[in-house]
């Protein structure tokens, strides 16, 4: 089963727990081999990966862009590469910055290879392209399943 991600970058980390838990039952209840294909963003993506790898999946690494580690912020750097180092870089796009277009970019060469769509979203509208709300209307304008995930505790930093 190859599942996608999208979800919030900016969740509190007190949240964390419950929305691993919550990936966790989804993923638990699918078929395996499990495959998780993310881009590795901070937040949800990295949550949702390393709940693949905790229930022995592969996760597959999309990258938006040739300087997307470079614009992490130095807190954020070791998180990215213990899980990018168990991961399976299966595509870098060709921009040579990330932004808009390269998330949106990397968000469809996603879409495009997974059976299903977990979205860590609390529901609110797109505010633009390549965030949680649009790949959530692009997984559905495509006939992806979509399965949301926002437990009770789940919060974003303003």
């Amino acid at each position: 089963m190859r599942v996608g991600i999208t979800g919030h970058s900016n969740l509190v980390p007190e949240c964390v727990p419950a929305v691993q838990a919550a990936i966790t039952e989804v993923l638990d209840g699918l078929g395996h081999p499990l495959v998780g294909v993310t881009c590795l963003a901070p937040g949800a993506d990295q949550v949702f990966a390393r709940a693949v790898l905790d229930l022995g999946g592969q996760v597959e690494v999309v990258l938006p862009a040739l300087d997307y580690r470079d614009r992490l912020k130095p807190h954020q750097l070791a998180d990215y590469d213990e899980l990018r180092a168990a991961a399976t870089v299966v595509s870098v796009l060709p921009h040579m910055s990330s932004g808009r277009l390269a998330y949106v970019a990397a968000n469809e060469r996603m879409l495009a290879s997974v059976e299903m769509l977990v979205a860590v979203w609390d529901g609110v509208p797109a505010q633009g392209k390549g965030g949680t709300a649009d790949v959530v209307e692009q997984a559905r304008a495509s006939g992806v399943p979509i399965e949301v995930v926002w437990p009770p505790e789940a919060r974003r930093k303003s």
